[in-house]
């Protein structure tokens, strides 16, 4: 989970500020420390950790107290108000142009998920009402084009691909003209990377820059190189000029010092987050939303907006109708797991929940996924009648299901149990008149 470690070191500090009435320097230098350690321990880059740590404690230690907050409150709204400040304040938008066609040009290391980013802000433009064009100027690295033009079909969106040249400023500015005629909007030039940054991969770069003149260019970075990140960020800026910065990998940075870093370092807002495989896990990046994560109070307006967006109105109407009546089957239960999925599974419905960092470890998430995917088998192997209705589950089809889902019939009895109990309580819930959860089940 993403800033697991920081999220529980940076709580342990402020524990012992929480509940007390009076704090003294004593008490602030000695959670500063922990918040110093915890910062470094997480590849935060030094000097940022340095100026960090010396403004949070310089405001802790001032006078100015909020009235509805306690000292300790006070602090660790102090640390979270220069989170936010450290990775940018506020998002920060792509821009476009205003005549309505957009070039944006993609740079970075190979190995950062450049490609594969490409694809995921072109579904994610796509989304927004936008018609993007995916080109492939990676002319050098092996399978580039191919890669790219698989991509593009995953996103639904059309490509340029051409296998006839190796010249990227020629494959760019052929490609403008054919998006047009496409009536797309947005081009999303891909272009060539390297292990490390050389002056001919920036030779390239500013020759597709100055001849194609995008209104965006991206860095991707992976979230996993921590500082060496950094670096390559403030490589690519000094030599090339970058407007933002995507950040590959969040999802599986415990540590979170690139993120933290890369603002303050570069000059350069961070503009997207990768969270995650599939096509549709690239996610504006928030500063404020992130500090409220770091810090275990959770993204509910995240949530709300992926809830939004993967929910089905009718369904949600649909199954509110069934809990009223009593009908929800596991047929409807099946398809919950389906919505949840699509939110990013319990793992990250759970770490936007406020008050759950730090509570749920990523084994008791693992597990919860494991026994997630082993009742999703057993409801996949049971026919529709068996789903609407599982009292006609004897000992023969029970041990069908069983083979089907490569789990044991315990598994399934514990699972009809289980919706049994389920449905006596939401009888009682919808009975009081409220509009209640899945509760137990879920």
């Amino acid at each position: 989970m993403a800033f697991e470690g920081l999220q529980d070191k940076l709580q342990g500090a402020f524990k012992q500020l929480t509940g007390k009435g009076v704090l003294s320097d004593a008490d602030i230098e000695r959670a500063m420390r922990e918040v110093k350690l915890a910062l470094l321990e997480a590849d935060v880059n030094f000097k940022v950790v340095k100026q960090f740590v010396a403004t949070v404690q310089e405001k802790a230690l001032g006078t100015d107290i909020h009235a509805s907050l306690n000292p300790g409150e006070q602090v660790i709204k102090i640390v979270r108000d220069e989170l936010v400040n450290l990775m940018g304040n506020s998002a920060s938008n792509l821009t476009f142009a205003p005549s309505g066609f957009t070039i944006i040009m993609m740079v970075g290391l190979q190995g950062t998920g450049k490609t594969t980013t490409a694809g995921k802000l072109a579904m994610y433009l796509k989304k927004q009402g936008k018609q993007p064009m995916l080109v492939a100027a990676d002319v050098y690295r092996p399978a580039a084009i191919d890669q790219l033009e698989i991509v593009a079909e995953h996103a639904g969106v059309p490509s340029y691909i051409r296998r006839d040249t190796q010249d990227a400023v020629l494959i760019a500015n052929d490609a403008i003209p054919v998006a047009k005629q496409k009536g797309c909007n947005v081009l999303i030039v891909d272009t060539a990377g390297r292990l490390q940054i050389d002056e001919a991969l920036m030779d390239e770069l500013r020759n597709v820059k100055s001849s194609i003149r995008p209104h965006e260019i991206l860095l991707v970075v992976d979230a996993l190189m921590g500082q060496d990140a950094v670096n390559a960020a403030k490589g690519f800026n000094d030599a090339l000029g970058v407007d933002g910065i995507v950040m590959t990998k969040l999802d599986g940075d415990t540590r979170g010092g690139a993120a933290l870093s890369t603002k303050s370092v570069t000059g350069k807002p961070i503009k997207f987050i990768g969270v995650g495989e599939k096509m549709d896990a690239l996610e504006p990046f928030h500063p404020d939303r992130m500090a409220s994560r770091i810090l275990g109070m959770g993204d509910i307006l995240t949530l709300i907006e992926k809830a939004q967006e993967d929910y089905d109105d009718e369904k949600a109407a649909e199954l509110e109708r069934k809990m009223r009546k009593n009908e929800f089957t596991l047929e409807d239960f099946l398809d919950q797991m389906g919505q949840i999925k699509k939110m990013g599974g319990l793992g990250k419905i759970i770490e936007m929940l406020p008050g759950m960092g730090g509570k749920v470890s990523s084994d008791d998430i693992d597990r919860g996924e494991v026994e997630f995917r082993q009742m999703e088998a057993i409801m996949q192997s049971m026919t529709k009648a068996e789903r609407k209705d599982p009292n006609i589950l004897n000992a023969s089809r029970r041990k069908r299901i069983a083979a089907g889902s490569g789990q044991p019939v315990s598994m399934i009895n514990s699972l009809v149990k289980r919706y049994g109990e389920s449905r006596k309580m939401m009888k009682q819930m919808m009975g009081k008149g409220g509009r209640k959860s899945l509760g137990k089940f879920m």
